[in-house]
């Protein structure tokens, strides 16, 4: 049988993991087309800095304009790959960590409207990392780009959100799905990295797999 790539990809894990800069040079590679989350939520401060009623506002916002980016696709009939940093069920896993049970009320009515109109990737690559190591590149970002924003996040909320990441893709069964631990892979500054990535793609991907760099096999479930 004939292996057919896939032809949605989405890239997941918790923040600043490597999401978006995986995806743009996958997508470079793959002459696909990108996706990008969108960063700029304007209720995402008040969020942050914990304003009654933030939380809400930002998880709607984010929900909606996510919702926009993804309702044309259609896998079926992509004349190029679509390489997306985010899965749209992401959406509501920060919502249970971020709403009141009141507020999910009013939420879940509007994601499961719009998540039934969607199409689900052919392929999910989750990047793992400790929340040590994302506050470490959280402030690495900061620097780069001259914002304390995400600088505010605490230590617990990290934890809080890498333990949510791996319960959800510990029962994940939507779609292939490959588990890249990034603690110490880098795709931007070590391009043999990224192309040992590139080459476990160019295999089939089947049920939950565990990416093992330097040779290594990876492990299935």
């Amino acid at each position: 049988m004939n292996y057919h790539p896939p032809r949605y990809i989405a890239i997941e894990g918790p923040i600043r993991v490597g999401k978006s800069s995986l995806a743009r040079l996958l997508a470079e590679r793959l002459r696909g087309r990108l996706i990008h989350d969108t960063e700029t939520n304007p209720f995402l401060r008040d969020f942050y800095d914990e304003t009654p009623g933030a939380a809400l506002r930002t998880q709607m916002y984010f929900l909606l304009e996510r919702f926009r980016q993804l309702r044309d696709i259609d896998p079926r009939t992509l004349r190029a790959p679509v390489v997306c940093d985010y899965l749209f069920e992401k959406d509501k896993l920060f919502a249970y960590i971020n709403l009141s049970d009141d507020e999910l009320k009013i939420y879940d009515g509007y994601y499961e409207l719009l998540r039934q109109q969607l199409a689900t990737p052919d392929l999910v690559i989750y990047l793992q990392a400790t929340p040590n190591v994302l506050k470490e590149r959280i402030a690495r970002k900061a620097r780069q780009m001259g914002s304390q924003v995400e600088t505010t996040i605490s230590q617990r909320y990290l934890e809080e959100v890498a333990r949510a990441y791996e319960h959800f893709f510990f029962h994940y069964k939507a779609s292939h799905l490959l588990v890249v631990n990034t603690t110490e892979i880098d795709f931007v500054e070590r391009p043999a990295d990224l192309e040992e990535l590139l080459a476990r793609l160019s295999q089939p991907v089947k049920g939950t797999q565990y990416y093992l760099p330097l040779g290594s096999s990876p492990a299935e479930e």
